[in-house]
């Protein structure tokens, strides 16, 4: 049993075929055997009967003379009685009266008129004959019986070509369905080495076609739904890392925001609480003295102002980027209207705000995210570059196939001093400062551009930083335009 279990799954498949294909051409021969030795046998038995007929007839005339011209050599020749006994026999020492009533051939023939028997023992000669029985008009039964011999044997036997023939078809058989179990097999054998991969969780890029059949059809189906399977779990397990990434470094970003506004908060809040402390602590302090103090005061809560408001935005921009309301937006006359609010800023400062924005230039946003971002950057330039001049201006219009839009390119730029090459890529840092005491002086929060960056990337554009020649900062501002209406 255990050698079976051993053999591949193709080798017993052909084995139970050469199994049932041996008991198929053994009961088709055994049965066109017995069919042929009935037929043989009965053809027999139809010759002895013309033999009996013609004796019965002969004995009716009352003479015998023609028996023995007949073609059978040894013809045994026996005639008996209604009662099944024995009249006479041409067989030396057979008894007169002897009963046959017993005997398969005179039965029949009592019964129905003809009988035969096939190779059976004479107790009287001690010969097997093949026995013929047939009854006359009178009741009279006359059997014949030839010996058993050789010749006989083979005349009543099976025909051989008929038996190689069967053993042929049952050889080509059994070739044929080896290589039909053999092709089977294979497929079978494929599919089990891909069970085991699966089951030991192993990538399977099996692209080896299988036969063009039903079984290789639902192989191959089966082999692309687990490919499919695992590629759909490993882009999930893929997608989960970088959502777990994504979470990790917003909680970092979220915590490094968090140690940044508590140390931004510190030095207007420690300002005031001097300068609330000095003034309860002297409450006859001049007025000039006072006033100070009270500006001081003022100064540092509209710092704490900005700074909470601009934390607020970009913390919303973080967490709730879907809750900003978009609509149709001309971009041309929020840079008009943020120019106009600043300018009195900038030529208190010395320094010229040129708007070459020309024509309506619409696109899908936030108007107050826009605005900021524009004010910002202007802000920023007038806070810090050292310049006497801020140009916005449309650099060009292009088609993007990426994004499927047109895009607009604009330019921000002064004519400072701009800034360290190295400080270039940290310039969006949240609370970020090239000189940290120069910012702090002039009131910024640090979250600025880090604002701007954001609210550019909400709108699905993008904003880069370079160093001008001979001087000066430029912010280059890619943004989609609307679709045409």
């Amino acid at each position: 049993m255990a050698s079976w279990i051993r053999l591949t799954y193709s080798r017993r498949l052909f084995l139970w075929l050469v199994v049932y294909s041996l008991l198929l051409a053994g009961c088709i021969v055994g049965f066109q055997y017995h069919r042929e030795k009935e037929y043989k046998a009965e053809a027999l038995d139809a010759q002895l009967q013309l033999v009996n007929l013609h004796i019965l007839d002969e004995l009716d005339e009352g003479s015998m003379s023609t028996v023995n011209n007949h073609h059978f050599q040894n013809l045994r020749i026996s005639v008996i009685d209604s009662s099944g006994r024995i009249i006479s026999d041409n067989t030396p020492g057979v008894k007169s009266g002897s009963d046959h009533r017993d005997r398969a051939e005179v039965e029949a023939a009592m019964r129905i008129g003809t009988g035969f028997a096939v190779r059976r023992h004479s107790e009287t000669t001690g010969e097997t004959y093949f026995y013929s029985a047939t009854r006359g008009k009178n009741g009279i039964i006359v059997r014949t019986a030839v010996p058993y011999s050789v010749s006989l044997r083979g005349l009543l036997g099976a025909d051989y070509g008929f038996l190689w023939a069967i053993g042929g078809i049952t050889l080509a058989m059994c070739v044929l369905g080896y290589f039909v179990t053999h092709r089977l097999g294979q497929n079978i054998s494929r599919l089990n080495r891909f069970s085991e991969r699966a089951e030991r969780g192993e990538r399977i890029y099996d692209t080896a076609p299988f036969p063009n059949d039903e079984l290789g059809a639902i192989s191959s189906h089966i082999v692309r739904l687990y490919a499919n399977l695992q590629q759909a779990i490993a882009d999930r397990d893929r997608e989960h890392r970088a959502a777990l990434r994504q979470q990790k470094e917003s909680e970092k970003i979220k915590k490094r925001l968090t140690n940044n506004i508590n140390h931004e908060l510190k030095t207007p809040v420690a300002s005031i609480h001097v300068c609330i402390e000095t003034l309860l602590a002297h409450p006859d302090m001049d007025a000039a003295k006072r006033e100070e103090f009270l500006r001081r005061c003022l100064a540092n809560s509209e710092r704490l102002e900005g700074l909470l408001r601009d934390v607020s935005l970009i913390t919303r921009m973080d967490d709730a980027p879907s809750s900003i309301a978009k609509e149709r937006v001309d971009l041309s006359a929020v840079i008009s209207e943020v120019v106009g609010e600043l300018t009195p800023v900038a030529e208190s400062r010395g320094i010229e705000i040129v708007d070459r924005i020309v024509g309506k230039q619409e696109v899908e946003g936030n108007p107050s995210l826009l605005a900021s971002v524009f004010r910002n950057l202007i802000d920023n330039a007038i806070s810090y570059s050292g310049g006497t001049r801020i140009v916005i201006e449309t650099s060009r219009q292009y088609y993007d196939g990426g994004a499927g839009s047109r895009m607009l390119e604009l330019d921000i730029y002064d004519d400072g001093s701009g800034v360290p090459e190295e400080s270039l890529p940290r310039l969006f840092e949240r609370f970020y400062r090239v000189d940290k005491g120069r910012s702090r002086k002039a009131g910024g929060t640090g979250l600025g551009l880090s604002i701007v960056k954001n609210a550019i990337l909400l709108h699905g554009g993008k904003i880069t930083v370079s160093n001008r020649t001979p001087s000066g900062l430029r912010f280059q501002i890619t943004l989609p335009l609307a679709p045409a209406t």
